[in-house]
């Protein structure tokens, strides 16, 4: 099973639409995966009606309309993966151990927020995952985005999309 991360999209506000690269490779994704910060609707109905099956939570920018479609926390089996998606995991210092009290029944946290890719395990084997952004890099030297698989259970090949510059 093959998944596509993003997060903090921030649509129409940091760019007019979404990169070509990110969309092409929406159709060869099982599952599509947005941690928030949508920002509009029109994002979440494009993402709908291109994935397969969209996984998806709203984020600290996402108004009364997304609010009303989308949790604050998503939790999916996903081949006996258990996924859990949230925007905000607080201050990186101590995240690990936090997203691991708070997230026990979890293999993997895909969570967004600070536009900074991340990739880490906390001590109790809980994978956190941070796609970055794919519109808004703001101090990094690259928009980006994630793909991973899911087979047996397990998480693998995670791979960080850097995008072309614009």
């Amino acid at each position: 099973m093959r998944l596509l991360l993003m997060s903090d999209t921030h649509l129409p506000k940091r760019a007019k639409e979404l990169p070509a690269r990110l969309l092409a490779d929406i159709p060869h994704a099982d599952v599509v995966v947005h941690a928030g910060d949508w920002v509009d609707t029109d994002t979440l109905d494009l993402l709908e009606n291109r994935s397969k099956r969209l996984v998806g939570v709203y984020g600290n920018n996402d108004g009364p309309g997304l609010r009303a479609r989308l949790p604050e926390v998503a939790r999916v089996a996903l081949g006996g993966l258990r996924l859990g998606v949230v925007h905000e995991t607080g201050a990186a210092q101590g995240r690990e151990a936090r997203c691991a009290a708070r997230f026990p029944d979890l293999d993997v946290l895909v969570f967004g927020h600070s536009h900074i890719p991340w990739d880490t395990t906390a001590e109790t084997g809980l994978r956190l995952l941070n796609p970055g952004s794919p519109t808004d890099r703001r101090r990094q030297p690259y928009c980006t985005y994630m793909t991973a698989e899911v087979a047996d259970g397990r998480l693998r090949h995670v791979e960080l999309h850097r995008l072309p510059r614009r």
